[in-house]
């Protein structure tokens, strides 16, 4: 007998799950819970993935946080609030900078390879969907399928 594969959708944080803030041409997180915006097709989307079986995790990169730019606590303000609007079981987060060389900043697979022991998931029937070359890259280093937003 055997076992059926455990999918999951992983979902970048900004830009997919919530409006990136463009400034000067390059996209930003929000700075404040007041800025958060839900991207508008998102709820109606988590939920035919979550009614297709997938188990829905948020990856998130958050470097501002190491950069003393962003406190923590405003990061997991705003991860608080989308759990509590979307069907999303965890947002799992890198708070480090490039520089940190840790293995959980994507295009790294910590973050994914982390849920996937704790979820018992099967990468290669998972989906990783993000808007950065590294959403991308980080699904193709661990077997997903992936898929691409592009905002222009």
């Amino acid at each position: 007998m055997t076992t059926a594969a455990r999918q999951a959708v992983f979902l970048d944080r900004d830009g997919v799950l919530n409006q990136a803030l463009v400034r000067h041409g390059k996209p930003y997180p929000p700075a404040s819970l007041a800025e958060l915006q839900i991207v508008p097709e998102a709820p109606e989307a988590l939920a035919a993935l979550q009614a297709a079986g997938f188990l829905l995790l948020g990856v998130t990169n958050q470097p501002d946080v190491a950069r003393g730019t962003q406190r923590r606590e405003v990061v997991e303000a705003i991860n608080a609030a989308l759990l509590a609007t979307l069907p999303l079981a965890e947002i799992l987060v890198c708070y480090h900078d490039d520089g940190d060389g840790c293995a959980c900043r994507k295009p790294q697979p910590g973050l994914l390879l982390q849920a996937a022991t704790r979820y018992c998931l099967t990468l290669p029937a998972s989906f990783m969907i993000g808007d950065r070359w590294r959403d991308v890259e980080v699904g193709r280093r661990v077997g997903c399928r992936t898929v691409w937003l592009d905002y222009g």
